[in-house]
C-alpha cells in the first residue's frame, strides 16, 4: 500500500501523531510549510508517487532522500521500488 508520494513509510514517521499529520496522500499542505516539492512533482505529472515515474529516481528525489538534515539515505527509494513491484 503506497503511504507517501516519496516513499515514507507515514506509518513509521514520528511526527504523525504530534503533528496531527494525515500524510500527503491526503492533505491540502504539509505541517512543515507551504508545499513539498515531491508531492507537487507527482501532482503535475498525475503519478501517485514518485516510483510510477518514467525519470524514477530523479535527481528531486535523491536530494530529498540523501538530504544531510531532513534524508534517510535512500530508505524512501527503496520504498518506491518495493511499491512499484507489488503492482
Amino acid at each position: 500500500m503506497v503511504e507517501s508520494r516519496c516513499g515514507l513509510l507515514c506509518s513509521e514517521c514520528s511526527y504523525r501523531e504530534s503533528m496531527n499529520c494525515k500524510g500527503c496522500m491526503v492533505m491540502d499542505k504539509p505541517f512543515w510549510g507551504e508545499a513539498c516539492p515531491v508531492r507537487s512533482c507527482c501532482e503535475t505529472k498525475k503519478h501517485k508517487y514518485c516510483g510510477d515515474c518514467n525519470s524514477f529516481p530523479c535527481e528531486l528525489l535523491r536530494q530529498f532522500s540523501y538530504d544531510k538534515d531532513q534524508g534517510d539515505d535512500g530508505k524512501r527509494i527503496e520504498q518506491c521500488k518495493l511499491w512499484a513491484d507489488q503492482k
